[in-house]
């Protein structure tokens, strides 16, 4: 009769907890790619290499962009021009106007095209400022600290917009993806308390629920959650394999 209670006792110990296995994910992992179109003078970075907010990763040589500063500096120019030729024009009609030789109207006439050409260089100046804008969009940088994980590009290649060049991912942001059983979920409350080990670096730590993606697998009837941990300044990287105990 002991030994029957014994083995009751432990069953129900070990119905008291729920382990999952999960990997080690960034949550906030960024595929960059480029704006603009053009060849690629230079790559600064190789995968497994960390970087820093605001560092140069790749540069891109944009023969389009050149073109279309230039365009936008010769239209600049020659509005400028006029507008100095009607001013001139301007100057010495008034004063020509003032011994009634000539019309008020050549006057006004001239008053509304200098108007009208300094709204055209106002214009001009916004279309070359815009251009020189999209200048700093040839300097990929990075938006983040993080790792490269992947670099699909090399210098002489054509960057192509949309296309992925660079994977970074944040350290910074790390948590533990998993499946819960469907049966189970119910114990997997947000902000729940959780252990967690990732038995690769010998990590043995505390972590919550941080997120339930409401979308079951159909399949095996499983939902995804998220798990927030502190990886107690440990070497922990995306990828590794990790358990999740819930109580």
């Amino acid at each position: 009769m002991r030994a029957v209670v014994v083995l009751m006792v432990t069953a129900v110990a070990l119905l008291a907890q729920i382990q999952l296995s999960g990997s080690v994910i960034s949550d906030n992992q960024k595929i960059i790619s480029s704006r603009y179109m053009g060849f690629i003078k230079e790559v600064n970075v190789a995968e497994g290499q960390q970087v820093q907010k605001g560092q140069l990763l790749y540069a891109i040589d944009s023969k389009e962009i050149d073109a279309k500063k230039r365009q936008a500096q010769m239209s600049l120019q020659m509005y400028e021009d006029k507008y100095s030729n009607v001013m001139r024009n301007l100057e010495r009609h008034k004063r020509l106007y003032k011994k009634d030789m000539v019309a008020k109207y050549e006057v006004e006439n001239l008053e509304l095209a200098a108007k009208n050409l300094q709204s055209m260089i106002a214009i001009s100046k916004a279309q070359l400022q815009e251009v020189q804008n999209q200048y700093k969009y040839l300097q990929v940088k990075a938006p983040n600290d993080g790792v490269i994980v992947k670099k699909n590009i090399k210098a002489g290649e054509m960057a192509i917009p949309g296309t992925p060049a660079i994977i970074l991912t944040d350290l910074s942001s790390l948590k533990i993806r998993a499946e819960i059983s469907e049966s189970n979920l119910k114990e997997a409350a947000l902000n729940k308390p959780v252990s967690v080990e990732i038995p690769s670096v010998g990590l043995e730590t505390q972590g919550h629920v941080d997120a339930i993606i409401p979308s079951s697998n159909p399949m095996t009837h499983s939902f995804e959650i998220k798990v927030s941990f502190d990886a107690k300044g440990m070497d922990v990287y995306p990828g590794m394999y990790a358990t999740i105990t819930i109580e």
